[in-house]
């Protein structure tokens, strides 16, 4: 069985609904969904229609087509009038066997028992269990104590995080969400979302979009990127979902818009201002104007959409080749950092789109990340191994120009995760294709390795530090194994004596820990774990290199 785990994303603790409830079809979903389902049957048909026109040999002519269609209506006639031959005869069919069988011709009549008494269809009165009015039937009425244990088992607790795993497995895609329960080291499956596409990025939204949103102001809502165009929005407090909340994309429109005798239009087939054509790269939602949330695709644009009415209210093509990443400024609201295969990162306001500042570097972009603890500085890691530190206010000529604050060679290979822990600054977490997670201390512009370990997840596409304080130091990480680990840094050696000056409640030795869900029983390979020091190009490939801002 082959899997991967593509994106992961982190819930704090208190948000998720403590009892999760059950999705409940109402006249109102059941016209919803008709009309997705119907959207979705006439896409197919058009493209199973493009898949047989294109099939067709060019000399097979349109009258040859009509032909044969007329020949198989005649024998589809046919075949009905010797069904039906003189509205009396019937040939005895499979319904036919089951009458049959069952003997319903005499469903009416009196059985006789073996001594040779009838029986009639109410002989067996006596033996019949006789209730008083009000009084509940045990087989019609679910015990109470049933229905304790399901909402126990959905239960999720105050002090439980979610952890929302983009995932493919047999080709088959969804969204899994876990349970992490720190205080048992226990990770589970809660519940998982069917998705229409491999999925490539995953953000938590606090605002309720879509359906069943009225009247509400907080929510525990996913946003899920794919390499389908649109992107779904799904209530994570809903269990068993046929569909989701929101389409952000044509698809949302189309079911907005459709009716029954409306003929589902073409998608458009270059980039525009509406919605994106391509596959979904990233996903970033603003945390102070709750409402918007950009998006990046393939199809070479940043979209931004307003949550409140599920449309895209502006598009910007900053870039010439695919988005990758994006990241909000954590205190100039309006300010975004994109990064893009055609190695450059932007930073622009969204209100002036026009004005932009751009930087430059060697390889492809993989991650954009603004400092959350000095906001003048951004991270930026590549396909090429590489780590580098900007100063926002250092803005080059041309990107060619442009110069980092420290630069590192993290990684032989490219450095696909990566993440700055909220709670200690300098402490940066890096994962790679080469199957390697690394932690990293860069306090005062001095990068140094604390630790390196193969933690069995295959090559690494996520690595994320948990939201809250009190759990800073859980790192979720997954990969192409499809398995995921949490690893509680706090508990390694390395990590403990690097900032126990930062975190006093690290001083002495315990017993590492480290969670695993669906990985083999050997859930770390110790052999690759690996103590650092201070990265210099003695170090090998850990090395970095420090760079004056002028």
């Amino acid at each position: 069985m082959s899997s991967m785990i593509t994106a992961t994303a982190w819930v704090r603790r208190g948000v998720a609904a403590q009892f999760p409830t059950k999705y409940e079809i109402d006249e109102e979903e059941m016209n919803r969904i008709s009309k997705l389902a119907r959207m979705q049957l006439e896409e197919a048909q058009d493209d199973l229609s493009a898949a047989k026109a294109g099939k067709m040999d060019d000399g097979e002519d349109d009258a040859a087509m009509e032909e044969d269609s007329k020949e198989a209506d005649a024998m589809e006639e046919e075949g009905e009038k010797d069904t039906a031959k003189d509205g009396n005869e019937t040939k005895v069919t499979d319904d036919d066997d089951v009458l049959k069988e069952f003997d319903m011709d005499h469903y009416d009549s009196d059985d006789v028992d073996e001594e040779g008494e009838k029986v009639t269809r109410f002989g067996n009165v006596q033996s019949l269990a006789y209730h008083q009015p009000n009084e509940a039937d045990p087989y019609l009425v679910i015990p109470e104590d049933e229905d304790d244990e399901d909402r126990e088992e959905l239960q999720i607790l105050p002090t439980d995080n979610l952890l929302l795993a983009g995932k493919v497995e047999d080709e088959v895609a969804h969204l899994e969400v876990y349970v992490y329960e720190d205080h048992a080291d226990n990770l589970y499956v809660h519940h998982d979302i069917m998705l229409p596409g491999i999925p490539l990025c995953v953000e938590w939204l606090d605002i309720p979009v879509g359906k069943g949103s009225e009247g509400r102001e907080t929510g525990n809502f996913v946003a899920v990127g794919t390499m389908e165009p649109d992107i779904e929005i799904w209530d994570l407090d809903v269990v068993d979902s046929m569909y989701p909340n929101a389409i952000l994309g044509q698809g949302g429109q189309d079911a907005a818009n459709a009716a029954p005798s409306k003929k589902k239009s073409k998608k458009k087939s270059k980039a525009n201002d509406e919605y994106h054509i391509d596959s979904v790269l990233a996903l970033a939602a603003n945390r102070q104007h709750r409402n918007l949330l950009a998006s990046a695709s393939a199809d070479r644009t940043v979209k931004l959409w307003d949550l409140t009415t599920t449309s895209c209210a502006k598009s910007y093509s900053h870039h010439t080749d695919k988005v990758c990443s994006l990241d909000w400024h954590p205190k100039e609201s309006t300010i975004l950092l994109s990064g893009s295969y055609d190695r450059t990162v932007v930073a622009a306001d969204m209100r002036a789109p026009d004005s932009t500042a751009r930087w430059g570097v060697d390889t492809d972009v993989e991650n954009v990340r603004w400092d959350p603890h000095d906001p003048n500085y951004f991270y930026v890691t590549t396909d090429g191994g590489m780590v580098y530190r900007y100063d926002v206010r250092n803005v080059p000529a041309t990107p060619a120009e442009s110069k980092p604050v420290w630069s590192l060679q993290a990684h032989d290979s490219s450095v696909s995760a990566f993440d700055i822990n909220r709670t200690i600054p300098g402490f940066l977490v890096t994962g790679s294709t080469d199957k390697e997670v690394k932690l990293w201390n860069v306090e005062n512009d001095k990068p140094s390795l604390v630790v390196s370990r193969k933690l069995d997840v295959g090559k690494v596409f996520s690595a994320g530090f948990a939201p809250d304080a009190e759990v800073s130091f859980r790192l979720a990480v997954a990969g192409s194994k499809g398995t995921v680990q949490i690893w509680d840094a706090s508990t390694n050696g390395a990590v403990r004596r690097t900032f126990v000056s930062r975190m006093p409640d690290l001083a002495g030795d315990v017993p590492e820990r480290i969670t695993g869900i669906g990985a083999d029983d050997e859930e770390s390979d110790d052999e690759g774990a690996e103590e650092g020091g201070d990265a210099g190009p003695a170090d090998g490939p850990d090395g970095w290199e420090s760079m004056d801002e002028d």
